[in-house]
């Protein structure tokens, strides 16, 4: 693998990276107000359910120890293209990395990501999500 290429690829999974933050924290969002304004998608059983695996499984990685492989392959990759500090990294990954990376510690990220699981894992009680019921069932008032 090339060190231009490695560098892309890193580049790429830090916006992978931000999509799935976006995901987690944004989709919690949208549930909330959805909920309050009665849009009825966010009922979706696959989104919600998706949804709450995705938070999940960042807090069982934090509270297991086992660190984000998101995190971990972009680093490698950086390492592989040669950029060892940020002034080596793309303007738009120094960015990215600025909105999602922050320098606390450990148990800081460890109660940010339970205490947001445990208010997900709230949310999908409190907002049920609906199956979808198919237009024959509809139609015969099932």
């Amino acid at each position: 693998m090339t060190p231009a290429f490695s560098a892309t690829v890193a580049d790429i999974l830090v916006a992978a990276h931000f999509c799935y933050v976006t995901f987690a924290i944004g989709g919690e969002l949208f549930v909330i107000v959805g909920a309050l304004l009665r849009w009825g998608w966010v009922r979706n059983l696959t989104f919600r359910i998706v949804h709450l695996c995705s938070v999940v499984l960042v807090a069982v990685e934090a509270s297991t120890g086992i660190p984000c492989p998101l995190t971990e392959w972009e680093y490698r990759l950086r390492e592989l293209a040669g950029q060892r500090g940020e002034a080596h990294i793309s303007f738009i990954a120094r960015l990215v990395r600025r909105i999602i990376f922050y320098d606390f510690p450990a148990w800081v990220f460890l109660a940010a990501y339970v205490g947001f699981a445990l208010l997900v894992g709230l949310t999908f009680l409190l907002v049920r999500p609906r199956r979808r019921h198919s237009k024959k069932g509809a139609a015969r008032g099932t």
